[in-house]
């Protein structure tokens, strides 16, 4: 884990994102005592839009409120 001041964040961004991605954590202190911590995005997940056809193919659910829908994980 790397630490950087934040007169060094500011100078040096471009390269503590580069150490960011490639998978190490880099905290910013302010006169060193840390106040922030960054770490790389989880990449999104896909959406399934196979699943989703599915659901539309299956019709309306009819009767049902939308809390009803949620309570049975349909929504």
């Amino acid at each position: 884990m790397k630490t950087a001041s934040v007169a060094e964040t500011k100078s040096r961004l471009s390269m503590l994102l580069s150490d960011i991605e490639a998978g190490e954590e880099v905290v910013i202190t302010r006169r060193g005592r840390p106040v922030a911590r960054l770490v790389a995005e989880q990449p999104a997940v896909a959406f399934d839009w196979a699943e989703l056809r599915a659901w539309v193919a299956g019709g309306p659910v009819v009767g049902m409120t939308v809390a009803e829908m949620r309570e049975r994980d349909l929504l």
